[in-house]
This record gives structure tokens, C-alpha cells and sequence, in this order.
């Protein structure tokens, strides 16, 4: 033992604990920022359902209503603009084909209540003397029947996902094909057919909807509904 060890074996202590070769420490990681994003999809189907509701009730309900210009409020500044803006957060979010739809039904609903703006001039191109003529409802039949297609279109790419989503677009198919067929023939029936269907449709939206945003964060488990999803993920 030296001298130094001899005298202060305490400092002794301290330089036999001390090893220069160790590695040094790692330095601190940085944990990333987990950012959440929510669920736009209930917004939209809300919207659908809401706009797909109006307009079927004041179909059901026409000979007491009248105009049906209310549908314009809620087809543009509620369906077609939140519709939109759902379907270009579900692109974000990497959902294409729920990016589509949403915004194929924004552009949807913001052309339906362009129908009943007086500015578009669209029944006034076909007026004769104050008097709408059925070429008018034939371009509404065109019109009804091409969005019918995308629905159907729509439809078969859904058949995976809830049944909510599959009932609405089925009898929104169904509805559709009343409807325009309504404005070919001008048979009372089928524009009845077609606003029952579509409230059928509607309500298929809104179970779709409350679904998805009824959570255990927000309301009682016996309140909360099931998204019954169609089929398993492995098939």
C-alpha cells in the first residue's frame, strides 16, 4: 500500500471506485409527440342523415308544405359543406374510400339545394308563360338517376364495413329509384315511396353516427349502440 493509502485511506476509497474506461452515459431520448387526431366520420354521417331526412319528409308532406326551399338550408349549409370538409379530413387520415364518399356527397348536397336557388335559373330555362314544363322533370329524373349509380357504385364498395353504412346506401339506392322515376312519370306513389326510404335511409346514417361517437368517455355503457360491423377483418 502506498503512502498516499497509508494516510487518507478514505480518498483511497474513492480513486479505486472510479473507472475512466466505462462508457460514457447514454444521452437522454426525446420522446415524439403523439398527436391525436378524431374521428370526422359521424360528422358526416350526421349530415347526410339530417339532409336525407328533410328533404324525404317535405316529399312525404308536399301538399301541405308547398316549396320545398327548406331543403336548401340544410343541403347546402349543413350536408354540403360539412360533407366536404369530412371527406378532405378522411383523405388526410389516409381513408380513401371514406374520403370519397363523404365528398362526392358534399358536392351532392350543394347541387341539390343549387336547385332551388332562383340565381341558378334552372326551372326558369324550362318556364313557358309561368308554367314549368316536364322537361324540367325529365332533367331532374337524369339528375336523380346518375347520383342513384354513384350510390349503387358506392354500395358495393361498402359491403365490408357496418351495416348501418350498407342499410343506408341500400335504401338510398332504393329511394333514389323512386324518386326519379317520380319525375319521369309524375306517379304520386312512387315520390311516396321514395321519402319513406329515405327516412329508413336517414336513420341507417344516424345509428351510423351515434355509433361512432356514443364512447365510454362520453355516455353509459346501455346507451352506447354497436357498429355491427359486416365482416371480419381476415375475410
Amino acid at each position: 500500500m502506498s503512502a498516499i493509502e497509508k494516510e487518507n485511506p478514505r480518498d483511497n476509497y474513492y480513486v479505486q471506485t472510479v473507472n475512466m474506461d466505462a462508457p460514457a452515459p447514454p444521452a437522454p431520448q426525446m420522446q415524439p409527440f403523439q398527436r391525436t387526431y378524431g374521428n370526422p366520420a359521424p360528422l358526416g354521417m350526421m349530415a347526410y342523415g339530417t339532409v336525407f331526412l328533410c328533404s324525404s319528409i317535405l316529399t312525404l308532406a308536399s301538399k301541405s308544405v308547398g316549396q320545398p326551399n327548406l331543403v336548401l338550408v340544410f343541403a347546402t349549409f349543413y350536408g354540403g359543406i360539412s360533407q366536404t370538409l369530412v371527406g378532405m379530413w378522411e383523405m388526410f387520415l389516409g381513408n380513401t374510400f371514406s374520403a370519397t364518399v363523404f365528398t362526392t356527397y358534399g358536392g351532392f348536397n350543394l347541387s341539390f339545394g343549387a336547385l332551388y336557388l332562383p340565381q341558378i335559373g334552372l326551372a326558369a330555362a324550362y318556364t313557358v308563360d309561368g308554367v314549368v314544363g316536364q322537361e324540367f322533370y325529365n332533367a331532374i329524373g337524369i339528375y336523380l338517376a346518375i347520383w342513384d349509380l354513384i350510390t349503387f357504385l358506392f354500395l358495393l364498395g361498402a359491403i365490408r364495413t357496418t351495416a348501418p353504412i350498407v342499410v343506408t346506401l341500400a335504401f338510398t339506392v332504393c329511394a333514389l329509384t323512386c324518386l326519379s322515376a317520380n319525375a319521369f312519370t309524375g306517379n304520386p306513389h312512387l315520390a311516396t315511396a321514395g321519402g319513406a326510404l329515405g327516412i329508413i335511409a336517414s336513420f341507417g346514417a344516424y345509428y351510423g353516427a351515434l355509433s361512432l361517437f356514443w364512447t365510454q368517455q362520453t355516455t353509459f355503457s346501455f346507451i352506447r349502440l354497436p357498429p355491427l360491423i359486416t365482416a371480419p377483418s381476415n375475410v
